[in-house]
């Protein structure tokens, strides 16, 4: 639906370009509002403008914090024009409609990289602007902002051409509106939030987090968390939080490389085993657990004399806390119901990804078996460990686990027969049978040649989303082998 530009509100910070808008505006006969500054730099053009106030019927107070925030230019903008009840309520206060909203933010950030004072920079926190910008974005069906002067050049080719604009070029211009009061409050957040780190994930490359970690843990020991330390440490808290059972893990660069399951009162079998996996990468490591750590645990770490990074539990006694104090450098969390947002967020070129956090785990009734032979219990139990570890790992990923614990991975490879390999490889390294294992992979098999080369090894039982065309082909290969082959449905993709 077409609407013509009748009146416009301009509040700008930087003038520079508005001198032809503002021209183009009068050209068409287009009422203009303006405030303060920016009032006066039109009368300069010899512009007719309309002050503020004298629809507000206040002046600027407190410096000019209070220009703009009055119902009087708020109803302007928001009153829906189809709604019976807005143009009764519209009559009723003397409100008159601003069609076009113009609005030039104070410079925050770059007041803050000029290197400037706290209130100078505090003082460039425009309210009165992201509001005007949000109240004309939110009603774009009737009304067009115009966010900041980056926008000025395609105000000008409507302007130029005629005096109207298409719902489809106000929605756009109200997209980017958001995008610009989004980029503000990100700004801002992170003056007011941003914790320095020593340096991004190298370190010539320069790291700060933004955000509250208080929100997930507490750190009772040991030095600042760096940005690679946070990183596997989220890694390690979703993993073991995906666990019902005692579940111990040992995280590296973000993946799995020791992880076991035991039964309550067990913890420190489940260590044992999960650092049995891979001995050589636990060592700068990230040690998780879902459960209270005790003294007992405490001592075996100590007497492998293992480094590592971060030790993350729900508690501690006071004895285990007392032994990990001696390790100077190791960091002590206690996660206090972590929060995960739902959203995952990930710039990408000038914008933004984002998607649902993958909060998938597979459960019993998720596997569908297609093969002859049913998974026995035992490996029903090692299938749904091993379909919860592969969902953590880089893509392309596989685990192989047994006796409810893993033995090895492969992950990252561009090859789904390579993570397979370099699994069987490890797996070897460290003395493992893998005769009873069962493997998962993240994604569906592509071609039969890993089942077929699971299959020569002795491998039970297999765990996989399946979807395709060629799942048949894997499925009589499993039957060839006597191998149990279930799928769920679903694909954990982590690039």
């Amino acid at each position: 639906m077409k609407k013509k530009i009748n009146s416009a509100l301009i509040s700008v910070y930087n003038k520079e370009g508005l001198d032809k808008i503002v021209k183009l505006l009068f050209k068409h006969k287009i009422k203009i509002i303006s405030t303060g500054g920016t009032a006066d730099f039109i009368r300069e053009l010899k512009i007719p403008v309309i002050p503020v106030e004298t629809i507000t019927k206040m002046p600027p107070i407190f410096g000019g914090r209070v220009k703009t925030l009055e119902p009087h230019i708020f109803g302007a903008i928001l009153n829906r024009r189809d709604d019976k009840n807005d143009q009764k309520e519209k009559k009723e206060h003397k409100i008159q409609d601003i069609d076009l909203v113009i609005v030039d933010l104070y410079p925050f950030e770059e007041t803050r990289r000029n290197g400037a004072s706290e209130e100078e920079i505090i003082e460039k926190i425009d309210i009165g602007g992201v509001a005007l910008i949000r109240a004309a974005a939110k009603n774009f069906k009737d009304v067009v902002i115009v966010s900041s002067k980056d926008e000025y050049q395609n105000l000008t080719l409507i302007l130029k051409n005629k005096n109207e604009t298409t719902l489809e070029e106000r929605k756009r211009f109200a997209g980017k509106a958001f995008e610009v009061t989004s980029k503000y409050d990100f700004n801002i957040r992170e003056f007011f939030q941003a914790r320095p780190l020593r340096y991004g994930e190298n370190p010539h490359q320069k790291g700060e987090f933004i955000g509250n970690l208080e929100e997930s843990f507490a750190q009772l020991h040991g030095k600042e968390l760096s940005y690679n330390n946070l990183l596997d440490t989220e890694a390690a808290i979703l993993t073991v939080n995906d666990f019902k059972e005692p579940t111990f893990a040992i995280i590296k660069h973000m993946n799995t490389c020791g992880l076991a399951v035991r039964k309550e009162g067990h913890l420190l079998e489940a260590y044992k085993a999960a650092y049995k996996a891979d001995p050589i990468s636990a060592f700068g490591g990230i040690l998780a657990t879902n459960r209270r750590i005790e003294k007992n645990i405490a001592e075996l770490i100590k007497k492998q004399e293992l480094f590592v990074e971060v030790i993350i539990a729900p508690d501690f006694t006071k004895e285990a806390l007392e032994i990990f104090k001696e390790k100077k450098n190791c960091r002590i969390l206690k996660w206090q119901n972590p929060i995960f947002p739902t959203k995952q967020i990930r710039s990408c070129f000038t914008g933004l990804l984002s998607q649902d956090r993958d909060t998938q785990v597979e459960k019993e009734n998720d596997l569908t078996v297609t093969t002859n032979r049913k998974p026995t219990k035992e490996e029903k139990k090692d299938l749904l460990i091993a379909a919860t570890v592969v969902k953590h790992l880089k893509s392309n990923a596989v685990a192989l686990v047994k006796n409810g614990a893993l033995l090895a991975i492969g992950s990252g490879q561009t090859s789904r027969i390579d993570a397979l390999k370099q699994a069987i490889d490890k797996a070897r390294k460290f003395g493992f049978s893998l005769k009873g294992a069962v493997l998962s992979s993240e994604a569906f098999f592509p071609f039969p040649d890993c089942v077929e080369m699971a299959g020569e090894i002795g491998i039970s039982a297999v765990v996989h989303p399946g979807g395709s065309k060629n799942d048949q082909a894997s499925i009589d290969i499993a039957n060839k082998y006597n191998m149990a082959m279930v799928t769920t449905g679903f694909r954990h993709f982590k690039h």
